[in-house]
């Protein structure tokens, strides 16, 4: 599957929930802490080279970013959080705007939560976990930066994570390892999206079945 194309294109960036495009399609949206390397996450996923811009400074992405894929499912490229060099107002925008975004987007079928598996687990990332479960928002985790560390350092970073979730929940989320530079994890991502796509159809079929006729 990693050398699938997508047609991909890019639809509009909105500052508010209702500037989003029509709920009429499966919904994906990517999101992580600023800097986590989600640009070139999506790039690599799309295999496209600049469909996200990349920027040398973090916190670039202040709206939420809508993609077509195969005319059949959105791509969404949602604000990063935790830059700690944004104001404490814009920071509180941001907030609502994702806040706002997840728990209302009616289509939202997943959110690609992006870690950084260089680092020891942070406290924003796992407030934002909980937060997403106790919300009971499908999500999965997705550790980014795979080939920038030591190969020794990158699985305890993640059993760190794995520990620090399972001392509150019984289960624990898909959690799916990715370098942008080597392509490595898209095949399992798009299959994920693949797997939920298809679910997606069969909740509107089954909708559509009980409708009078």
């Amino acid at each position: 599957m990693n050398d699938v194309q997508l047609d991909v294109s890019f639809l509009k960036s909105s500052e508010f929930l209702n500037q989003c495009p029509p709920a009429n399609l499966p919904e994906y949206a990517f999101i992580g802490r600023s800097n986590v390397g989600k640009s070139s996450l999506i790039n690599m996923l799309c295999n496209r080279k600049s469909l996200a811009m990349i920027s040398s400074k973090p916190g670039k992405t202040k709206l939420i970013n809508h993609f077509l894929v195969d005319k059949s499912w959105y791509l969404v490229d949602l604000p990063g959080y935790g830059y700690a060099v944004t104001s404490k107002s814009e920071r509180k925008k941001f907030e609502k705007l994702i806040n706002n975004y997840i728990l209302k987007r009616r289509n939202l079928v997943n959110v690609f939560l992006l870690i950084d598996a260089n680092i020891s687990p942070q406290k924003n990332d796992l407030e934002f976990m909980q937060w997403l479960g106790i919300s009971q928002i499908p999500f999965t985790i997705v550790f980014t930066k795979t080939d920038k560390s030591t190969l020794a350092k990158i699985p305890e970073n993640i059993e760190n994570y794995k520990k620090a979730l399972l001392e509150k929940w019984e289960e624990l989320p898909t959690m799916v390892i990715t370098s942008a530079n080597k392509k490595q994890g898209r095949d399992e991502l798009l299959q994920i999206i693949t797997n939920y796509n298809q679910e997606y159809a069969s909740v509107i079929q089954e909708n559509y079945n009980k409708k009078p006729a």
